[in-house]
């Protein structure tokens, strides 16, 4: 059986979607006209932190948590403002973000090099416990 691999279908999607570098995004946080999603799992979260200010909307459940029409859908998110989805390097949010882009989301798109490239830009990193 020949299967596509992840980083084919990563491939596959980035000529549809918008990718930002860091600096875009500090920028466009600073304009506040957008909202910085981090899709990791909660175990990374755990282990190295966040981007302070980010909103934690795990890859799992994006598609629920930003569909209004959702019993899942939270209300403590602007999906009216530019969604920035990043992930660790940049391939999670690739994909999630044209999954957004195909349920009708205008203003969205991810970070080149994810949470990596954020921290090395100098983005400050927020401790996030178990609960």
């Amino acid at each position: 059986m020949k299967i596509t691999s992840a980083k084919k279908l990563v491939q596959n999607v980035l000529p549809h979607i918008d990718t930002i570098d860091s600096k875009e995004v500090k920028k466009r946080l600073k304009e506040n006209i957008s909202v910085l999603i981090d899709i990791r799992d909660i175990r990374e979260l755990w282990r190295e932190g966040t981007i302070m200010g980010s909103k934690h909307v795990p890859r799992c459940m994006l598609e629920f948590w930003l569909d209004p029409e959702s019993p899942y859908f939270k209300k403590d998110i602007s999906i009216e403002k530019n969604l920035i989805l990043f992930c660790a390097q940049g391939m999670r949010s690739a994909l999630a973000t044209k999954t957004l882009k195909d349920m009708g989301f205008e203003k969205v798109c991810h970070v080149l090099g994810g949470f990596e490239k954020l921290k090395e830009f100098g983005f400050k990193i927020q401790e996030v416990k178990k609960k």
